[in-house]
């Protein structure tokens, strides 16, 4: 396992168990270059589904088959159905799953939808690529808000026992990453954020130090 250190969070819960934090596989938003933000339902593309594959063999060959895991999940169908691939490797039971809506993507308001290059046409800038981030739209959400509500599931969720894992979304895997990890907030955006990853990614996170566990073989890092 590649080891990626950080400094331990500065506040907040502490969990015996470990967290493995997914991003899910490439869906046909992705391919085709539109923004998904928070859409309920984008599918996986076939490359989605061999990354779902990747991840759940990868996982497989760390934990076992029928490990002791707590599933969660964004409920968004596309974080669901990469969890049911990787669910069936490591043989648990994807019913059994717990959602919660803290854990979907940044909401993008009315760009949510859009193609990328049809908002660079119109003169809007999209994309912040020294930090590989989306910049928020007027009327999507803030990064702040973002670490409100990931900070919010976590403290619900402290209880929760052993190991779990967690699909999520690019930018919103990054910012809880960020608040367990505790990384320092970016300049401009109030919040932190850990690296970017690949779609197909998993890192695990263990007493506020992360490590990569997979890193997958889809876009990176928005």
């Amino acid at each position: 396992m590649d080891s990626n250190a950080h400094k331990p969070p500065r506040s907040g819960p502490k969990r015996t168990g470990r967290d493995f934090v997914a991003r899910h596989g490439e869906t046909v938003f992705n391919a085709a270059g539109r923004l998904q933000g928070d859409h309920p339902h984008t599918p996986l593309t076939r490359a989605g589904f061999a990354q779902a594959d990747e991840m759940g063999r990868a996982l497989r060959a760390q934990l076992g088959a029928k490990p002791a895991l707590t599933l969660w999940s964004s409920p968004t169908g596309r974080a669901l159905q990469t969890l049911a691939i990787i669910a069936e490797h490591l043989e648990l039971d994807w019913h059994a799953a717990r959602t919660d809506a803290r854990l979907v993507e940044i909401g993008t308001g009315s760009w949510g939808g859009a193609y990328y290059a049809d908002l660079a046409d119109a003169g809007v800038t999209v994309v912040d690529r020294a930090h590989g981030l989306l910049f928020p739209a007027e009327d999507g959400e803030s990064y702040p808000e973002i670490v409100a509500r990931v900070s919010g599931w976590l403290t619900d969720t402290e209880s929760d026992h052993g190991d779990r894992l967690v699909i999520m979304h690019g930018i919103s895997s990054r910012v809880l990453r960020g608040v367990m990890t505790g990384t320092a907030d970016l300049p401009g955006y109030g919040a932190p954020a850990a690296p970017g990853l690949p779609q197909g990614s998993v890192v695990a996170i263990e007493h506020g130090v992360e490590s990569l566990v997979h890193r997958g073989m889809g876009h990176a890092p928005a």
